[in-house]
């Protein structure tokens, strides 16, 4: 199935016809998309820059058009003669077979590019925070997952399977990775993040891009930028932050991700920051994304953030107003369906209001990345790579032909959920040795669904299709647990739900407990939409405290005076009151995918050796917050105020089942000056009786700075394998540019004056200090400096 392409006459003769300079695959992008553009009337060129929210037919027909609450109905058959820019996912919309919906979207797209004088189809996307959401395909760990293996090559293997899987079926643009930086730990969408260290979440977030952008999908950032330190940690509220921790905090990640990645798209984010908002913001969008940082692809709305201009933020009256304050700041692309870039936007155009040349500037990065997408050339075919062979005249035939949950795709998100559990304490209980009884109590106990965060396709749009199965295997904890200790009795018991105030099981709870040799709580989250959940996109906790009456249940179990493990699936850090100190131990996970159970019952048994870290720091009180570990000294304990913010476990924290020893460290030369670099040794040694990994974090503490620092921030990190007895001596080059932070003139600075480097296990637990000194001028540093510091191990 080859699209037929429109051709143009040839300017000499007048009559044979010649390729058009558009579809020319030898010419440049650029060039091509200037041809096309000057070919082009005002309503052509409109057409590219929105999208229209489809659902793929489960019969393998056209798409039909989304009729979502916040918009009006889309006549797709009027739209489609000027052409159309995006189709928003249409495989993610609502269950469907994948390859009658590959098949549903290749005549979708053959209609398209035939309905248009120049043959153009549109840009496919979908969303892809935990894996390709679609039904049936492999539902991955979290992002917080991802940032607690600390293993950015782990992730774009995981990326770069989920990109493949996309591209498969016709699909061309991921709505992922977010690189938010968690400052509160009550927002809701703290499971999208990678964490809350802006270099964690800037390598984790660049692997993932660098995979899914290898597998032929444009990855797109988001969201640009802020989002995640709305007020009170409440989804959409205003960001009252300051310049200088916009810059070294929020937009760190950004920054490394497009000087790295190879990222095509970025997504603006929802809110305003100092009472503008990012989808309006032309210094952002256009002057530090693309004059300063010389991003060059396309900048997409978050969904209906366009219209929230003139509906929720105010800041325009009309929708054309509205239209072009989006695009004179630098948005490229309405989604997820058309509104203000319509009709408002042609008549503002016509009228003078607003300047075409902001439409020809938008469709010229459209066009470009169509073009190097291959969506121009004359032998442009719908038929994807799925499809390929197969006998498309008989739709029922294809069904159940196309697998999205591979082995090897479950392997991978098996060994992304193993790395990922942070083993928070241990009393020496774990390695479990198997029991003869054990009580399975709590309401993530028997789940299924307890292992999947709110974009996961099972929760984020098979919730509303009850009578479809999930399509995917997702044992509970019960299951793993019977699979990994077969000969133990295993008494299951809710006790509580995750929210509500229901506590009328406790008392069973308590009397299997007290049957048993040991308890295996598994409290946590529900993952949802818009208060349908405990965690999740508008599902914002009050305080850290778990939800529901799940402490409450947990206090009963330590009561009994059975050992108690307490396993975590959940999407953000909680506090856990007694079990801090009364619980046998304490296992972590964040959604952890449809391998996390039995990544979990293979860290309670010992078959796995936990080397997860936190990501996140986990509470010591409720309701201290907002705090992060990245706070200055009058974010820590003082004598002025009777609140003590200290975490439980800090950022980096989590245990294994074996233990290192750091000795020997080494420092070539202690004064270096502000534009060079410190190079040190020092050796790890296992001195346990297992292999196991250690994360060996290094941390930058600045004592005296012209404006006040963190008390200790992440610059870089390397996971170390080693067998039992085994020593390797790791050599580390930390150039001063690491340093460097916004001083008081909004210039990024290094300044001279003494620094210690702390070589680490955690946030809180440095092993090695080595105390240097940054000699001669302050220097100033731009997006051009080095961000990395270097590890070898021998």
């Amino acid at each position: 199935m080859t699209a037929t392409v429109a051709v143009e006459t040839d300017p000499v003769t007048g009559t044979d016809p010649v390729t058009p300079v558009w579809s020319d695959p030898a010419l440049g992008a650029q060039t091509r998309a200037d041809a096309l553009i000057a070919a082009m009337t005002v309503e052509e060129k409109i057409a590219q820059l929105f999208g229209v929210w489809v659902a793929a037919s489960d019969g393998g027909g056209e798409v039909a058009p989304y009729q979502h609450e916040m918009e009006e109905p889309v006549d797709l058959d009027a739209l489609l003669p000027h052409g159309l820019g995006q189709l928003t996912r249409p495989f993610g919309t609502a269950p469907v077979d994948p390859a009658l919906g590959a098949l549903s979207l290749t005549r979708t797209q053959a209609a398209i590019a035939a309905a248009n004088r120049f043959g153009i189809p549109a840009v496919a996307h979908e969303e892809c925070l935990a894996g390709f959401a679609t039904w049936g395909a492999t539902a991955y760990p979290v992002p917080l997952s991802w940032g607690a293996t600390f293993d950015p090559e782990l992730i774009r293997t995981m990326s770069r399977a989920i990109g493949r899987d996309m591209r498969a079926l016709g699909i061309h643009q991921g709505l992922a990775p977010v690189l938010d930086v968690v400052r509160d730990a009550r927002w809701g969408r703290v499971e999208e993040t990678i964490g809350e260290d802006p270099y964690l979440v800037g390598t984790i977030g660049t692997a993932y891009i660098q995979g899914l952008e290898s597998a032929g999908i444009v990855a797109t950032l988001k969201h640009f930028a802020g989002y995640s330190a709305s007020r009170a940690g409440r989804n959409l509220a205003p960001v009252p932050m300051g310049a200088r921790e916009r810059a070294d905090v929020m937009l760190a990640p950004f920054e490394m991700a497009v000087r790295e990645s190879g990222v095509r798209s970025v997504m603006h984010a929802y809110t305003d920051t100092d009472g503008v908002p990012s989808a309006a913001d032309e210094w952002l969008l256009t002057g530090l994304l693309r004059d300063t940082w010389g991003f060059t692809g396309t900048v997409v709305a978050d969904y209906f953030g366009v219209a929230f201009l003139k509906t929720l933020h105010g800041v325009a009256d009309t929708w054309a107003e509205a239209a072009g304050a989006a695009l004179a700041a630098g948005v490229d692309v309405e989604l997820p369906t058309v509104r203000t870039f319509g009709q408002p936007l042609r008549d503002a155009v016509a009228a003078g209001e607003v300047p075409e040349a902001l439409v020809d500037r938008a469709v010229r990065r459209v066009l470009v990345q169509k073009a190097e997408l291959g969506l121009l050339d004359p032998d442009w075919d719908p038929l994807p790579r799925a499809l390929s062979g197969a006998d498309l005249s008989d739709p029922a035939a294809l069904r159940g032909s196309v697998d999205l949950d591979t082995e090897a795709n479950r392997r991978i998100a098996r060994r992304v959920a193993q790395q990922a559990v942070v083993l928070l304490a241990n009393d020496g209980v774990l390695p479990l040795a198997p029991p003869a009884r054990i009580a399975l109590v709590g309401p993530n106990a028997d789940t299924p669904k307890a292992v999947l965060g709110c974009y996961a396709f099972p929760v984020h749009v098979g919730e509303q299709h009850p009578e479809t199965p999930a399509g995917i295997e997702l044992p509970t904890l019960r299951e793993a647990l019977a699979a990994e200790f077969p000969a133990s009795r295993i008494d299951v018991a809710a006790g509580t739900g995750i929210d509500g105030g229901d506590t009328s099981g406790i008392a069973a709870a308590v009397e299997a407990a007290r049957a048993a040799e040991v308890v295996v709580v598994a409290l946590g989250d529900r993952a949802g939409l818009f208060g349908r959940g405990t965690s999740g996109e508008g599902c914002d906790a009050e305080s850290l405290r778990l939800p529901g009456n799940q402490q409450e249940l947990l206090d009963a179990l330590l009561d009994t005076g059975t050992p108690v493990i307490v396993t975590l699936l959940a999407g953000r850090p909680y506090a856990l009151g007694r079990a801090l100190t009364e619980a046998a131990a304490i296992v972590q996970s964040f959604f952890p995918g449809e391998e996390g159970t039995t990544a979990l019952a293979g860290v309670i048994s010992g078959r796995v050796n936990p080397s997860g870290r936190l990501p996140v720091s986990v509470p010591r009180r409720p309701g201290a917050q907002p705090s992060t570990y990245l706070a200055a000294r009058l974010g820590g304990p003082t004598e002025v105020s009777n609140i003590d913010p200290t975490a439980a476990f800090g950022f980096g924290h989590g245990l294994t089942y074996t233990t290192f020893a750091w000795s020997d460290l080494t420092v070539d030369d202690p004064a270096v000056p502000t534009d060079g670099e410190v190079a040190l040794a020092f050796t790890v040694r296992n001195t346990g009786e297992r292999e196991g990994v250690e994360v060996v974090q290094l941390y930058l503490h600045d004592p005296v700075a012209s404006v006040v620092q963190p008390v200790r921030r992440l610059v870089g990190y390397l996971r170390l394998p080693l067998a039992p007895g085994e020593s390797r001596r790791v050599r580390c080059t930390v150039p001063a540019d690491l340093a460097s932070f916004t001083g008081r003139d909004g210039r990024r600075i290094v300044e001279p004056g003494a620094l210690e480097l702390r070589l680490s296990a955690s946030s809180t637990d440095p092993r090695l200090v080595a105390a240097v000194t940054l000699t001669g001028p302050a220097r100033v540093v731009d997006h051009t400096r080095r961000l990395h510091a270097e590890f070898h191990a021998g």
